[in-house]
């Protein structure tokens, strides 16, 4: 198994909270503004939703709690170390930290790239330090949890749109992390497939997975998310709370651009 990553001492209590941003900013080629002083803490086993508008910030905010990108300024503490391009250039933290949180991309083809399926699945855990047996047991594992084991000779450019979102769920959960990061999970999904995966998110946070996934859709907010972060269009944080009160909040959700004025808003089941 790979190390664990030291505990910082001044960190916050990891037993309740395991990322942690502080004042994050970021504009890409310094001149496009995403991140404008954004603080938010990630709780373990909770469902977290990010809700914006296209391009407020969402997506930039999950690749960098997951180590793609770094703040311009600001912090980011994930399971109780500090998160810098520095400190991931150690080994041992690098393994840790990407050991314990996946990120699974909106867009499939941006992480499936082996030659077949179960190549695809075996990557991670081989990267790990699992030997052959050990990778491979969890391969059948994840296959058979995501109903694809037909699928694990078949080249990934041969399958389906909704197949190829298995594969790269499969490909995350084969390292099996701590925290489970989702870019817009359901877009472009058809009803079935898109269910399935709203079922299985939630299958996974029983099973005490931390779950954050950033999307603009509020039909299955209740379904997908504990607790709600508003980011605005300026790329700041503009609400925070339960999915029932988020969804009742109509100036919020009209002033950020998650309806508009004709817009009706779905009925929380909470």
């Amino acid at each position: 198994m790979p190390d664990e990553i030291e505990q910082d001492p001044g960190a916050p209590d990891t037993v309740t909270t395991l990322l942690t941003c502080r004042d994050l900013h970021y504009a890409y080629l310094d001149r496009f503004l995403a991140l404008d002083g954004v603080s938010i803490d990630v709780r373990r086993g909770e469902k977290l939703a990010l809700l914006g508008a296209n391009g407020c910030g969402k997506s930039t905010l999950l690749k960098i709690l997951d180590g793609l990108i770094f703040a311009d300024r600001g912090s980011y503490t994930a399971f109780g170390a500090e998160v810098t391009e520095d400190a991931l250039e150690d080994e041992q933290m690098n393994t840790g930290f990407r050991s314990r949180i996946g990120f699974v991309f909106q867009n499939s083809d941006a992480q499936v790239f082996s030659p077949t399926v179960r190549e695809e699945l075996a990557f991670g855990p081989l990267q790990l330090g699992l030997n052959r047996d050990e990778a491979a047991a969890r391969v059948d594992d994840v296959l058979n949890l995501l109903e694809i084991t037909e699928l694990a000779e078949r080249a990934p450019f041969q399958l389906s749109g909704g197949q190829r979102k298995r594969v790269a769920i499969g490909t995350v959960l084969a390292m099996n992390p701590e925290v489970l990061l989702f870019d817009e999970p359901t877009a472009n999904l058809d009803p079935r497939t898109a269910e399935w995966l709203t079922t299985l998110i939630e299958e996974l946070a029983a099973a005490d997975k931390t779950i954050v996934h950033a999307t603009h859709d509020l039909d299955s907010l209740d379904r997908l998310a504990d607790r709600g972060i508003v980011f605005g269009e300026d790329h700041r944080v503009a609400g925070e709370g339960p999915p029932a009160r988020l969804l009742a909040d109509r100036d919020l959700l009209l002033r950020v651009n998650l309806i508009h004025a004709r817009s009706r808003l779905p009925v929380s089941s909470a």
